[in-house]
């Protein structure tokens, strides 16, 4: 095997991989599939630059894991970026921003027939994009691999959540961000990255979705969490900082995050979920959140209390202009490839 001839204790190479990792495609078992895509990011574009961001700085991880024994073996092969994907979702991007501009001081799109046909299109090319997504992630499960979808911001992983509601009859999802990403089109964009969950919810064998480190959504909502309650629980970032106040374990609160789920899950990951300490040029940054070591703490109990990771997405690393962000996210990339492949008996 070619995994037999690499040298895990060696240098970091730049040989194209993640963390410089010997797999291709062929004989991979986890492919980390990048989508370059920040179309309706309503704060600070570049996030479609975070896939090059997490794959270049990826080779400042050493892979020796303490929690799961030979991780680096678990087979991960890191797909070719998309250029097209990039080109479309750059041009497109210069286009939003100036829509974004317009309605936000106070335009009404329904009187201007360019800012009318420029959402049309965004909107078509987004549902365009869901469509390659589910083709792409239905072809590589098809092959037997399992997926981490790299973003882009976090409207690209719906695709996704469809290939996998072909494949089983219900799972659910763990979704750590600041934002609930509830909101119905959000400035007009169906697919709008603040409105991933309100699109997912409408595929009925996603029967469970955990929400945790949230910090920032509006009454609309919160409202629709009460309307899906108990199809939806949320922990908020308020809530769990309170409680850890008052002398409660965090161990207690994230076991009785996990017990919400069902046997199947899906880990969405929004880098915004962290403190922004550790991630200060992802799209959306937020006051409060997790530390890094808190996150790790959740996956590893995820893992032990017998839940199988069916797939993950790390979305919104900022671009490659700042390393710092793609050096964190890569290091959330790898801890949730090789939980996932521990729980499914992979390594």
């Amino acid at each position: 095997m070619i995994a037999d001839n690499f040298d895990p204790n060696g240098v970091g190479l730049k040989n194209g991989n993640f963390i410089g990792l010997p797999f291709e495609f062929e004989n991979s078992k986890i492919v980390l599939f990048p989508v370059p895509w920040d179309v309706t990011v309503s704060y600070s574009a570049g996030t479609s630059l975070g896939p090059q961001n997490i794959l270049n700085e990826s080779v400042q991880l050493d892979l020796h894991d303490i929690d799961v024994e030979n991780a680096w073996r678990s087979g991960i092969y890191f797909q070719e970026i998309n250029q097209d994907i990039l080109n479309k979702s750059q041009l497109l991007r210069e286009k939003t921003e100036k829509y974004i501009d317009f309605i936000e001081n106070g335009g009404n799109i329904f009187s201007n027939s360019e800012m009318l046909e420029l959402l049309n299109e965004v909107n078509s090319e987004s549902l365009i994009l869901n469509r390659w997504i589910k083709d792409q992630t239905s072809q590589i499960l098809d092959q037997g691999k399992l997926i981490g979808l790299i973003g882009g911001d976090h409207s690209t992983p719906l695709g996704y959540y469809e290939s996998l509601a072909e494949r089983y009859a219900d799972f659910g999802i763990l979704h750590i961000d600041a934002h609930m990403d509830l909101r119905n089109a959000y400035e007009g964009f169906v697919y709008s990255h603040a409105s991933v969950f309100y699109n997912a919810l409408k595929i009925p064998n996603i029967t469970k979705l955990v929400q945790v480190g949230i910090r920032d959504y509006c009454q609309a909502e919160v409202q629709l969490v009460s309307q899906e309650h108990p199809r939806v629980e949320v922990y908020f970032d308020h809530y769990i900082k309170s409680a850890l106040y008052r002398g409660e374990r965090f161990a207690d609160i994230v076991a009785e995050m996990i017990s919400n789920l069902p046997d199947n899950v899906y880990v969405s990951f929004d880098i915004d979920g962290l403190d922004p300490k550790l991630c200060p040029s992802t799209g959306t940054p937020v006051p409060g959140g997790f530390e890094f070591s808190e996150v790790c703490f959740i996956f590893e109990q995820l893992v032990e209390s017998g839940k199988r990771i069916i797939g993950f997405d790390v979305v919104e690393t900022g671009s490659t202009a700042h390393p710092w962000d793609g050096n964190v996210a890569a290091r959330i990339v790898y801890k949730l490839a090789t939980w996932m492949a521990k729980s499914q008996n992979i390594i």
